[in-house]
């Protein structure tokens, strides 16, 4: 009953996030996502509904580093990711968390790419 509960709370939160989020062709919307292995991130354009830049821990030039889903790799991927989406041409977006809080591997990848020239 409490995993149900939980999960139920997560998809509450999720709902809530995006309900203040969208994003467009100029700012589209950097979403991230955490497995218990693996690093997904991604540049959403919700008015045409496609993906613009994707990244995760399982890609070719990040796999070598070994990146797990913890800060160091966190960091590791957001720089990855940063220059991916400055080389794409995008300089600003609208970071999408989900359900997981402000802290952490989230604040963790959130910097790194705001290193790289990402403005949030």
């Amino acid at each position: 009953m409490k995993l149900f509960q939980k999960m139920q709370q997560a998809q509450r939160r999720r709902w809530r996030v995006r309900a203040r989020i969208s994003g467009s062709p100029q700012r589209p919307r950097l979403s991230v996502h955490f497995s218990n292995k693996h690093i997904y991130a991604q540049c959403i354009d919700d008015g045409a509904g496609r993906t613009l830049v994707a990244l995760s821990s399982l890609a070719k030039g990040v796999e070598p580093h070994g990146v797990k889903a913890n800060v160091s790799g966190a960091t590791i991927l957001g720089e990855a990711f940063g220059r991916l989406a400055y080389s794409k041409g995008i300089t600003s977006v609208v970071f999408d968390r989900g359900p997981k809080r402000y802290h952490g591997c989230i604040k963790a990848f959130a910097d790194a790419a705001r290193q790289t020239g990402l403005e949030f």
